[in-house]
């Protein structure tokens, strides 16, 4: 058996270490791919497939066997016990979690033993503008760790559109900064260019405003770029390290 298996939880915790006092490092998503590198009686060691990220998760639901079909084009998607909105489970899938269409019902898809509206995924291979749905996770909780409608940080921000889009993107702003190659200036600015501090990056929505998971406000925010600037200096005392193109 190779071992690749399949997250069948909404959304789950990566740990750094096999403790829930331990620090969050990172969250899985709903059809999302891992190993598994050890176990014991409570924790799995995983590392992720898409980024190669490892962590310990305690309570996991998981298969060996998943063809992902579509994806969730939303903040969230309600799923349904049956093809009917009466029918609500009370659980949600959030943006970029992986599905596997089975058939189909009037305006509804069927996936494992659930239904999700049509209207709520895109097709797998699909692909788009990298941050055009970026606003959708406007006001969403900074969490640190976090990938999801529940809570993110600024850095699972930004790679959940690469992801999104089929593209790699590191998990950490550390590794972002060194993974996009050209630099741009500060008067050179625009739409879609990540701006990088030590530990905090943003991604600009023009020449003017970006979009960044910000601690201090305690969710994601639009805010004025030399406003941004200025209050990270004051209040954090760091200073742009670089302004990176979206794209290599």
């Amino acid at each position: 058996m190779k071992n690749n298996f399949f997250c069948k939880n909404t959304a789950v915790y990566l740990y750094e270490k096999p403790s829930q006092k331990s620090k969050i490092s990172s969250q899985i998503l709903y059809g999302e791919k891992f190993k598994i590198l050890s176990k014991n009686k409570k924790w799995l060691k995983i590392k992720t497939s898409f980024d190669n990220y490892i962590g310990y998760v305690k309570k996991i639901d998981y298969v060996n066997k998943f063809k992902p079909t579509h994806k969730i084009n939303k903040i969230f998607a309600t799923i349904y016990k049956k093809p009917n909105i009466n029918y609500n489970t009370k659980k949600k899938l959030s943006f970029c979690s992986f599905i596997g269409v089975k058939k189909e019902k009037g305006k509804f898809y069927k996936f494992d033993n659930y239904w999700i509206k049509k209207k709520d995924v895109t097709p797998i291979n699909k692909t788009e503008n990298i941050f055009s749905k970026i606003k959708i996770f406007k006001n969403v909780k900074y969490k640190w760790g976090g990938t999801s409608y529940k809570g993110i940080d600024c850095s699972a921000l930004v790679q959940i559109f690469y992801k999104f889009n089929n593209k790699f993107c590191p998990r950490d702003s550390k590794d972002q900064m060194k993974y996009f190659k050209k630099n741009v200036k500060l008067n050179k600015i625009k739409k879609n260019n990540l701006i990088f501090w030590k530990g905090h990056v943003a991604i600009c929505l023009s020449n003017k405003y970006l979009i960044h998971a910000y601690g201090p406000k305690k969710r994601v925010v639009v805010m004025d770029i030399k406003k941004t600037i200025s209050e990270i200096e004051k209040n954090s005392n760091l200073k742009i390290k670089f302004i990176k193109n979206e794209s290599n």
